[in-house]
């Protein structure tokens, strides 16, 4: 019997670390979405999961089940693509583990172990959603989100929320830093490092939290300054991209993916949340900030850039698209990883020429009804003009 259920689920797991992906016919002009999803719960090691000692695993039972894998951080590492994602067990309880893909679309493998925390805080539960920034001090960081429970209060549920930290030079040995610490924000998640020193100090883009679900007085994706990444403080953040009333960051909204550098400023792959009757919608969207000022937005598109469709509004939290990480490659071709529903990771692909394309030329939201109608049918007024002198031959 072990031997039967093992052998089957070994060629299972084979054939879905071997399919290749392929382009949807989903089309927007700005990026490709691919058809089958980068990571999910059976790309997890079948070592990871069951015993594979037929003497004390006779049924070939799993003794440690997966049931999600998606947000994930994302570099490009000595010619390789490099995925951070959260996996949640069926305990609830998340951990990262390292994939790794030689195109960045499929094939992606897990390194032999998940990342062992050093476990500098005994309150922290729960870690997750780890931002992967290569930083111009030589060292590849990743700040993620370090969970833990808020005794202030009598529920089982409230939580606490910070923004922890480690590094390393080749994805395999981590250390750990002490978590920022914000000294005018009560919480912090989606925190991302700035590649570049800013005055000679490092920077994050933050999120300003009252508490661990709502941003209450937080106006939107924040920034801020620390001297000693060792010994992270911030003690002023500026707001960046704000949360707007009817958009589509209007309940809060977070960065993304570490920001990617171009000739016109750095563009940032973020999320913005609103509230529906079915509860809160998650959707990607784009904005961009200043070479030389990182607080300054300098071009903010309308709308989002990514939104759930079809399998992709269903899992465990549904109607939800999330990214923290996107890559670069040497080609500039953009690749940006996002999950659905909280369930599972894919993958969209764009190059830097059309993202910045579609972040500097996009118009941005007039934030009114009217405004946006105007809006619309001036673009119609230039189509009929140019299909005019088209027709003419002109």
């Amino acid at each position: 019997m072990f031997s039967e259920n093992y052998k089957n689920e070994k060629r299972k797991y084979d054939e879905l670390i071997e399919r290749k992906n392929e382009i949807t016919d989903f089309y927007n002009g700005i990026f490709d979405r691919w058809k089958y999803p980068v990571l999910t719960r059976h790309h997890v090691p079948l070592s990871w999961r069951y015993d594979l000692n037929p003497e004390t695993n006779p049924y070939f039972m799993e003794r440690l089940g997966v049931n999600a894998v998606f947000n994930s951080g994302a570099i490009f590492f000595e010619g390789k693509y490099y995925l951070v994602p959260r996996i949640e067990g069926n305990d609830r309880k998340s951990f990262f583990g390292v994939a790794v893909s030689d195109n960045g679309v499929d094939g992606f493998r897990f390194l032999d172990y998940p990342i062992l925390l050093p476990d500098m805080y005994p309150e922290e539960t729960n870690v997750y959603d780890m931002r992967l920034t290569r930083h111009e001090d030589g060292w590849i960081y990743g700040v993620f989100c370090s969970e833990s429970k808020d005794t202030s209060v009598n529920d089982m549920s409230a939580a606490v929320a910070a923004a922890g930290i480690v590094r390393t030079k080749d994805m395999v040995n981590w250390e750990r830093l002490p978590n920022l610490t914000t000294l005018h924000s009560a919480q912090q998640r989606n925190c991302v490092l700035y590649p570049e020193f800013v005055d000679g100090k490092y920077a994050f883009y933050t999120r300003p939290m009252d508490d661990f679900i709502d941003t209450g007085s937080g106006g939107g994706v924040g920034f801020g300054l620390c001297d000693d990444i060792t010994n992270a403080v911030i003690d002023e953040e500026l707001i960046t991209s704000r949360r707007k009333y009817h958009t589509i960051t209007e309940s809060k909204n977070g960065a993304g993916a570490t920001p990617i550098k171009t000739d016109k400023g750095y563009i940032h792959i973020a999320h913005g949340v609103r509230n529906t009757a079915a509860g809160l919608r998650y959707v990607i969207y784009c904005f961009a900030t200043d070479l030389n000022d990182p607080a300054k937005v300098i071009a903010e598109p309308s709308g989002y850039l990514i939104s759930p469709l079809g399998e992709e509004r269903v899992g465990d939290v549904g109607n939800v698209v999330f990214t923290n990480g996107a890559i670069v490659n040497d080609k500039d071709e953009v690749f940006i990883y996002y999950a659905s529903s909280d369930t599972r990771l894919h993958v969209a692909t764009t190059t830097v020429s059309k993202l910045t394309d579609y972040v500097f030329n996009t118009p941005t939201d007039p934030l009114r009804s009217v405004l946006s109608v105007k809006q619309r049918r001036e673009l119609i007024e230039r189509n009929m003009k140019y299909r005019e002198i088209e027709e003419r031959g002109e």
